[in-house]
């Protein structure tokens, strides 16, 4: 694992490894995506979004379109 210290700016410098890795240069952006409590991944966001497949799990039983519209019909009515 490669670490790095945050400034008090809340900085922190990607090692080099990484950031050849993730083929990052100068003024790049970067994207941190959260993989669970506590753990996110860090991202080039210098590419098309299908990059970013696989990084989030799936749901371990699927949802209807009927419940995910129950369910945002339930939170709506609780405001």
């Amino acid at each position: 694992m490669r670490t790095s210290q945050m400034t008090s700016k809340g900085q922190v410098t990607i090692p080099v490894e990484i950031r050849s890795a993730l083929s990052l240069k100068q003024g790049d952006r970067v994207g941190f995506v959260e993989l669970e409590k506590d753990a996110f991944a860090i991202v080039s966001a210098n590419f098309p979004v299908q990059r970013l497949k696989g990084l989030v799990r799936k749901p371990r039983k699927p949802v209807s379109i009927e419940n995910m519209n129950a369910a945002i019909a339930a939170r709506g009515a609780g405001r």
